[in-house]
Order: C-alpha cells, then structure tokens, then sequence
C-alpha cells in the first residue's frame, strides 16, 4: 500500500480494452502474475529482517491499531507457491475480502489460511484454514464488478486487544455521499513501486481521501461503478499489490467501520498519484448479513 500520515495490503482490476493501461493488474491471472510474487517477496523479506513493510506513502502501526485487519495466504491450483491477500474480521467466525482472492479469472484458490493477531503475514499471530467462501453471486473476474467475498471460520474466535472485529456500515453511512471524507486503508502489501527490505514492521495503515467517482473515471474509464469507492492519489498514497481485500475504515459513533474492501490500482504503479479503488460495502451490506 502507498500511505501518507498513518499506517497500510493488495490490488488488481481487468478494465476495458480502452484503459487496460491504467490498471495495476489489468489482465486475468492476478494469482501467478500478482498475488505468488508478491507472497514471495513478503516471505523473504520477513525471514531475513523479521520485519516487513508495505502500504506506499504510510507509517507503520502497532497489530493493536487494527485489531480487525487479517491476512490471507493462499494456495492456487497450478501455482507452487502461494498468494496473499487482506480482510476484515467481521465477527468470531466470519472474515471480509475482495472475490479475486478467490478466483483471478484463470487460477482458482484451493485453499486459503487467515492470520490473525499478526504483524507479519507469515509469522506469529492465530491461524486457521477457512472452512467455505461465499462469492458474491454477481462478481466479475473479467472486469473486479463485485469483488466481494465473506469467508467462515471453523472456529469460533477469541477476541484479544489484537484481535477484534470490526463494524459493518448502518444508518447515515449507508446513503451518505463520502466524497471529501478522510478514510485508513490497512495491509500487508507492498509500500513503494520499487520495494526493498527494511527493519520495519510489516503491518501499515494509511489516511486516503475519498474522491467523487466522476472524477476516478478520468482513470479508469467505465470499471469504476456506483459499487465503488475511490480515494485520492495525490502525493503518492493509497494501495499497493498486497493489500487486496484489505479494509478502508472511518470511525463513526467512535467506533472503526469498514466501508470498503481494497479491489485495484493503476497498472503503471502504486505511487504515480492514480486512484486505489475499493468495493463499497454499504452496496453488499444485506449481502454480507445474509452470510454472518
């Protein structure tokens, strides 16, 4: 993830023919050309230093200050290694990500373990195989329309100060217009275009403005749907390969909400000013319910 003031995981999108260019991942086959590599570079990097970093343009955060944010290793049929990914635990048994975790297209998961209570991806914290996913019906691979996905647990899970579920959208967050309003991403994905390893935890968070989706068209063309939520580039913040399916968060009623999962950015980099696009929660709000 690119950040900016705060703290930080993944990304893709297949667009038109027309703005194939601008997308970070514009092709089917995230999984081998994406999710693998980047898997393998946090892996490495978390063995040599035991410390990671990612989102682009943020600051580390402590596991504690999104107790909420999980991470998905995944292993894909036809690929020896495994991919990575972020979500949102949305209570003891049920985790929130994005649908091309799951499926890119070509390469379809096999299985996917969540890793909670962790700063690192593939060390420490509680981890658990999923016992069944739930696609959105309408998801598409070919162009990320719907990418959303609930993921149960089969376990019930114990709630610490690092581990903690996060809120879903109610009320006024569900019809109101957040262009303007600030919003944290957070992941485990890459911080810079051009990553190298550091001494710093790999868990990060970062403060995004959410922008009108008029405006995030100039980018992307007809792949940014009213199901979306873009945030604001400039300065080079957002998110990066490795946060898919990661949350972007506001607090309301002084508590964190997760109004949407992290889907794509810009195929010609993470740090360029493009917009991160994310699915807007509150449009699979009954969805998601209908799956707690």
């Amino acid at each position: 993830m690119r950040l900016f003031v705060l703290f930080f995981f993944f990304v893709f999108a297949s667009i038109t023919a027309g703005n194939a260019d601008q997308t970070s991942e514009g092709f089917i086959g995230w999984h081998q050309n994406v999710g693998t590599k980047n898997a393998q570079e946090i892996r490495k990097t978390e063995e040599y230093f035991y410390f990671l970093n990612r989102i682009v343009g943020g600051t580390i955060a402590p596991v504690s200050a999104h107790p909420y944010l999980v991470g998905l290793l995944i292993d894909v049929n036809g690929l020896q290694n495994p991919s990575a990914c972020g979500g949102s635990l949305l209570s003891a048994t049920r985790v929130l990500t994005a649908a091309h975790c799951w499926y890119d297209g070509r390469f379809q998961a096999r299985m996917m373990t969540v890793v909670l209570g962790s700063a690192f991806l593939f060390h420490g914290g509680l981890r658990t195989p999923i016992s069944a996913i739930a696609v959105h019906p309408l998801y598409d691979s070919r162009t990320f329309a719907n990418d959303i996905a609930v993921l149960y647990l089969p376990i019930s899970v114990s709630f610490t100060h690092a581990i903690r579920p996060i809120a879903l959208p109610s009320g006024h967050l569900l019809q109101m217009e957040l262009s303007g309003y600030w919003a944290r991403a957070a992941g485990y994905g890459r911080y810079s275009d051009v990553t190298t390893p550091t001494t710093n935890t790999v868990a990060r968070n970062v403060i995004l403005q959410i922008m009108d989706l008029k405006t995030c068209r100039r980018t992307y063309g007809n792949a940014v749907l009213d199901s979306n939520i873009c945030t604001n580039g400039y300065g080079g913040v957002g998110i990066c390969q490795g946060d898919s399916g990661g949350p972007l968060t506001v607090i309301s009623g002084g508590k964190d909400v997760v109004i949407g999962v992290s889907s794509f950015v810009a195929r010609a980099g993470c740090t360029l000013g493009h917009p991160s696009v994310f699915a807007r929660v509150s449009s699979f709000v009954d969805w998601i319910h209908h799956h707690m």
